[in-house]
């Protein structure tokens, strides 16, 4: 979500918006640090920090929050998930409560220009006026989306990190997949140079694409980026296998198959001068293990969690690495 530029467009609209934000959790909870919750004047809202009573507490909270005759409002709240709410996670989760009128307008104007711009972090601390003020920082290694938290100093990151996929095939399968994957954190570069291959309404998250040459859409691919090919000709789904396997970084290359077809395009790709390792990399059959079933939705419900649970390891990663780089920052050994 990206949350800045739908507070501005409820204050635009409403004269106020305000925000729930998961700030930091002890044990179970239903959501992570940094997920959020705007909730409207008319008592509609985006995203969630989890469902169930904290949810439905919360945007009680900010509903009476928009109705206090205050220009803004920032409060922390402390919630035991058992003894409070009666919720069985019965872990603790640190919520920021804030409101936004349009005296800060401005500020948030600034900050949805540069989650628009792309990836961002912000650091922040609670003034005596009762904001908390807000500033970009370079400096912060706070992993995107999350919150984190050090006597009284809270880094955000914020902006649109759905990690991209390059979806080449708009056949039955391509289009339940992207069905799918519409409410996951992925950005669908969806390709068929077919003429008439796209359904006329596609999810939010995907481009289409009709390339003269197909394989050549990767060029200039983000790093990390997935390809998952399942054309409509086996010759073309081997040459942009040969180009993903040969350009090294991408995080995952996956061909829609049987073990057979895959062992057949080892044979070719090997013919073609692809080193072991790199033919190595090729995922097929693809999606989870367990689901047989050749429905499309079926494929398309396995493919997707596979998806997810390779995005969420490599952002662990990601996080894991972020949390040293802090560690050593305190200690006074960042970049050596």
């Amino acid at each position: 979500m990206l949350v800045w530029q739908r507070l501005l467009e409820a204050i635009d609209r409403h004269g106020k918006a305000a925000m729930a934000t998961v700030v930091e959790t002890r044990g179970s909870a239903p959501r992570e640090a940094g997920a959020r919750i705007v909730v409207l004047p008319d008592a509609s809202f985006f995203g969630t920090i989890g469902g169930g009573t904290l949810e439905w507490r919360a945007i009680a909270d900010l509903q009476a929050a928009l109705a206090r005759p205050v220009p803004h409002f920032y409060e922390n709240r402390r919630v035991a998930l058992g003894p409070e709410l009666g919720q069985c996670c019965g872990g603790r989760v640190d919520l920021a409560l804030e409101v936004f009128d349009r005296t800060r307008r401005q500020e948030v104007a600034e900050l949805a220009e540069a989650e628009r711009a792309g990836l961002f972090r912000t650091r922040a601390e609670q003034k005596s006026d009762g904001k908390l003020h807000r500033i970009p920082d370079g400096a912060s290694t706070v992993p995107i989306g999350s919150v984190h938290v050090d006597h009284g100093i809270i880094e955000e990151g914020f902006g649109d990190d759905r990690r991209v996929l390059y979806l080449f095939g708009a056949g039955h399968v391509g289009r339940a997949l992207v069905l799918a994957l519409a409410p996951l954190p992925f950005q669908v570069v969806w390709v068929d140079p077919r003429p008439d291959a796209f359904p006329q309404h596609v999810p939010a998250n995907v481009r289409c694409v009709q390339p003269a040459d197909t394989p050549a859409t990767l060029d200039g691919a983000p790093r990390d980026s997935l390809v998952l090919v399942m054309s409509h000709s086996h010759a073309l789904d081997l040459a942009i296998v040969a180009k993903a396997l040969k350009g090294q970084h991408f995080a995952y290359v996956g061909l829609i198959g049987s073990e057979t077809k895959r062992a057949r395009f080892a044979s070719q790709l090997s013919g073609a001068g692809l080193a072991r390792e790199e033919i190595d990399r090729l995922v097929s059959p693809i999606g989870v293990e367990g689901i047989r079933s050749k429905l499309p939705a079926a494929i398309a419900a396995s493919v997707a969690a596979d998806l997810l649970v390779r995005d969420e390891a490599m952002r662990q990663v990601l996080a894991d690495g972020a949390l040293r780089q802090a560690e050593l920052g305190k200690r006074g050994l960042r970049g050596r």
